[in-house]
This record gives structure tokens, sequence and C-alpha cells, in this order.
């Protein structure tokens, strides 16, 4: 009876363990992008196509075959000298 407890006992501990390990293994590939940036996420994306653009939201980005970049969205001001 003993040797039962002591294997359920492992075998929570184990399974926790792996679900701790999965949950960080996604938290940290998980990237959001800010409302006044596009991400543009590169490398190997869906379909073939060489990047992938997302405005608002969220993608993994899984590291060694993909990376990212944010692009801003604010307007740029230019002097126009009007005379003549």
């Amino acid at each position: 009876m003993a040797e039962a407890g002591a294997l359920l006992t492992t075998m929570i501990f184990a399974t926790v363990l792996v679900l701790v390990a999965v949950v960080i293994f996604f938290a940290q590939r998980y990237r959001r992008c800010p409302p006044d940036k596009v991400m543009v996420i590169y490398g190997r994306t869906q379909a073939g196509r060489p990047s992938k653009t997302m405005h608002g939201g969220a993608a993994l980005v899984w590291p060694l075959i993909q990376d990212y970049a944010f692009l801003p969205l604010t307007p740029i001001t230019i002097n126009i000298d009007l005379r003549r």
C-alpha cells in the first residue's frame, strides 16, 4: 500500500510539472502587438509566405524558425515650403 501511495504522489507531481512546463513554453512564445504598431512576423510562416503582418492582437512566434519586428503607425509630419 505504501508503494502505491508513493507512486500516485510521484505521478501527480510529474503531471503538474509537465503542465507547468507547457504553460511556460507557450508563455515565452506569445507576443502581443500594441494597437499603435504593426507586428511583422518573418521566417517560416503559414502557406510558405515570407511574412505575416498583424495590427493589434497576438501570435505565437517560434524561435529559430521565426522572428518578429514592430513598425510604428505614428504619423510623420513633413514641413513643406509653399513659397513659389
